[in-house]
């Protein structure tokens, strides 16, 4: 399939509704409204292929970026791809849900997500923690650093309130999936969401997010989900 006929097939599986929820998340156009589960069909027919994710991506319709991410081929994309792609995600639905999906499953990812996380824009910010966050949701404990980790939770503790709003949130997430699925520093994760409390995420336009990642954690705990990981990250 090339790229026109990838467009047309997208355009045809557009929705109304779901275009009006992707604008109320901050998407713009141009973009079609394609729910992500219509998409598998067209992707198991395409499968992995790295130059028509590229023409997808540089279109700037939404629903191409995000199919984009689908077929990528994670280890095919050099750090500077990378970093052309999270130029181009203009909200956290392209920089969290498809360059941060897509890096986790690279050999570099752990590299690339700490140059984001130290960058201080708030969306290369906000990919570099959500990157961490599919990752240790699916990778084995053992391909971390204990100390690592560690480090990364003193840091959201120490700064997650004076944070971007957007990178809040993904500093959040991180918290509550460290508490979850990386069992080597479940308490300090319990302990340092206790410390950080309620953390107010506001939105353009929407009332304020107030998350708790220490209610989070215990739930999965209730849950018998200690130590959860995912068996896939990219859908």
């Amino acid at each position: 399939m090339n790229l026109e006929t990838v467009m047309q097939e997208l355009e045809a599986l557009g929705k109304d509704r779901t275009k009006k929820m992707y604008i109320s998340n901050g998407a713009h156009e141009p973009l079609f409204g394609v729910a992500t589960g219509a998409m598998k069909p067209i992707a198991r027919k395409i499968k992995i292929n790295q130059p028509l994710a590229e023409e997808l991506y540089a279109t700037g319709n939404y629903d191409a970026m995000y199919f984009a991410g689908i077929i990528a081929d994670p280890n095919g994309m050099t750090e500077s791809d990378y970093d052309r792609w999270i130029d181009e995600a203009y909200f956290y639905m392209l920089s969290d849900y498809v360059v941060a999906v897509t890096l986790s499953e690279s050999d570099i990812a752990q590299e690339v997500a700490d140059k984001w996380i130290a960058s201080g824009e708030k969306l290369r910010m906000s990919a570099g923690w959500s990157c961490y966050c599919w990752l240790l949701g699916n990778r084995k404990d053992a391909e971390f650093s204990e100390s690592k980790i560690s480090k990364m939770l003193d840091l959201v503790e120490n700064t997650i309130h004076d944070s971007p709003e957007r990178t809040k949130a993904s500093m959040n997430n991180f918290l509550s999936t460290v508490g979850i699925s990386y069992l080597p520093l479940h308490e300090k994760a319990v302990e340092t969401a206790k410390a950080v409390g309620i953390v107010e995420v506001k939105r353009d336009n929407k009332k304020s997010s107030f998350l708790n990642a220490s209610e989070g954690i215990q739930k999965q705990v209730d849950k018998n989900k200690l130590g959860f990981k995912r068996k896939y990250v990219r859908c």
